[in-house]
């Protein structure tokens, strides 16, 4: 893959909801008053509002602001003549999502993913509500003595190779590239529409531990293929295409389980992929069994080196709480890029007892390795990338400024694509919007080109909300933010009297 300083990012498309009545936190009513007279239609900047032949349709109720218009001059209800217009809120909005993924946050991201801008409603697009995590960490920006640059002189570009090797010098125009969801996991064009958006984005996307499909072979420098613990679909000519080759030893959502792939998402073709019989379960096993010490670790690295000279080397590893020592290892081992996962990720498959209970959360391992490998004098050897439960562009800058270089995501993706959270990716037929299936029938409700663009809408609103944090600081690249623990405060322990600045 080529060096991507002068990469020029993708444009924004519109791209509405595959479903004809996309979910709104707000729902308007015209009554029979209505006399057609069109004032609605032609004062609702939004375009909530479209002509008919008896009377105006809303046809865009997740595009209204609800009683945030109400100072407007084009606030519909207090504009039409007849008092024919009420509001109300939806009654199933509020059944939406969870308190990591809250109605407002699953809404908020649809609305990005359908226009690339961030949104205007009253939807808070920057935090859950889980009570802790990255829901109760804060910025402080500087009231005063910021300079002011401008947005485009802003880079949010990052390096990936720090090590000073022979290998390629990759450079990803934005501090994310997209983590590994297998072939079987989900469907083919819920992956392939992700390694198109990173194609377009000019960064990178990971296969997971179930092969490689042909589809994928077009976006062969695009893509990082995984060698996992069940080694399901590892080749050695996959190998040599990509740039990028992952060992993944654990999943921050399921350390110490290893992976499990139920039966009946396990189709011929997943089957064949990898080397299985159709419609038996698969596990991934916890450990390599061939990896007990970091000699062995670095045998592993050296075996991908040696086969592919090209390519750098990512190890994913969970969260333990001596994952200081599990990243200098890791380092010394040979890797290029160290990826945490911490304990928020997964999809909807993960059993919640995992999750919540054996890996250290994200937001306290990061610091912890980026202190340890300062004081080792490694920080700048090596890349830095944290995943696992972040869900937002701030969520995305907060772990940056923890001591993250950039970030590895997921679960985002697939909200894009309009994912409810119902939790039932493990099942072949479970997901209704046929995005975590392998059943031909669901994985046809979806489109490629629409799924690909929602997916490169999302983020380059992502990359307008990052800009203007680095705007309020008054700086010039997101390597400036890396470290920066002094710009945020906990909510649960921040003195408000010792703050001399403006939380948000």
């Amino acid at each position: 893959m080529a060096d991507q300083t002068t990469f020029a990012l993708p444009t924004a498309k519109r791209t509405p909801s595959r479903f004809r009545n996309p979910h709104s936190k707000y729902r308007l009513i015209i009554g029979e008053a209505c006399d057609n007279c069109g004032i609605c239609v032609s004062l609702c900047v939004h375009g909530v509002f479209r002509k008919g032949a008896k009377k105006p349709k809303a046809i865009g109720d997740h595009l209204c602001s609800g009683p945030g218009c109400e100072k407007e001059s084009y606030y519909c209800i207090r504009q039409c003549p007849k008092a024919a217009i009420s509001m109300r809120p939806n009654p199933t909005y509020e059944m939406l999502g969870d308190k990591r993924w809250t109605p407002d946050l699953l809404a908020a991201t649809w609305y990005m993913a359908e226009t690339g801008e961030l949104p205007y409603q009253e939807l808070n697009y920057k935090t859950g509500a889980s009570a802790g995590g990255f829901d109760k960490i804060r910025f402080v920006y500087p009231r005063t003595g910021v300079p002011k640059i401008k947005a485009e002189d802003i880079s949010c570009a990052v390096n990936l190779n720090h090590s000073g090797d022979a290998r390629p010098l990759l450079r990803i125009p934005l501090p994310l590239y997209l983590g590994g969801m297998s072939f079987g996991s989900i469907s083919i064009v819920s992956m392939l529409s992700r390694v198109r958006a990173a194609s377009l984005l000019g960064t990178f996307c990971c296969t997971g531990e179930g092969g490689y499909p042909d589809e994928l072979k077009p976006y062969d420098d695009h893509v990082i293929t995984q060698v996992a613990t069940g080694l399901f679909g590892v080749r050695e000519e996959t190998i040599k295409r990509v740039s990028i080759v992952e060992f993944k030893y654990a999943q921050g959502a399921k350390p110490g389980l290893g992976g499990h792939l139920l039966g009946d998402k396990v189709t011929p073709r997943v089957a064949a992929m990898r080397e299985a019989m159709p419609g038996s379960a698969l596990f991934s096993p916890f450990p390599f069994h061939s990896v007990y010490s970091v000699e062995d670790h670095k045998k592993h690295l050296d075996w991908i080196k040696e086969t592919n000279p090209r390519a750098l080397v990512s190890v994913k590893v969970s969260t333990p709480t001596d994952v200081d020592m599990v990243a200098v290892g890791s380092f010394f081992a040979g890797a290029h890029i160290i990826q945490l996962d911490g304990s928020y990720g997964g999809t909807g498959a993960a059993p919640d007892i995992a999750k919540k209970n054996i890996a250290m959360p994200i937001e306290y391992a990061v610091p912890k390795v980026h202190k340890f490998l300062k004081e080792e004098g490694l920080r700048d050897q090596v890349t830095f990338v944290a995943s696992g439960g972040i869900r937002t562009p701030h969520d995305m800058a907060k772990i940056i400024a923890l001591g993250a270089d950039a970030v590895c995501l997921g679960t985002a993706d697939l909200i894009a694509l309009e994912c409810l959270r119902c939790h039932h990716c493990e099942s072949g037929r479970g997901c209704a919007r046929g995005i975590a299936t392998t059943d031909d029938e669901l994985t046809g409700l979806m489109d490629l080109e629409w799924a690909t663009q929602r997916i490169v809408n999302m983020y380059l609103a992502w990359q307008k909300a990052l800009v203007g944090i680095l705007q309020r600081f008054g700086m010039q690249s997101v390597t400036e933010l890396t470290g920066r623990t002094d710009l945020l405060v906990h909510l649960d322990y921040m003195k408000k009297e010792e703050i001399d600045g403006e939380i948000d």
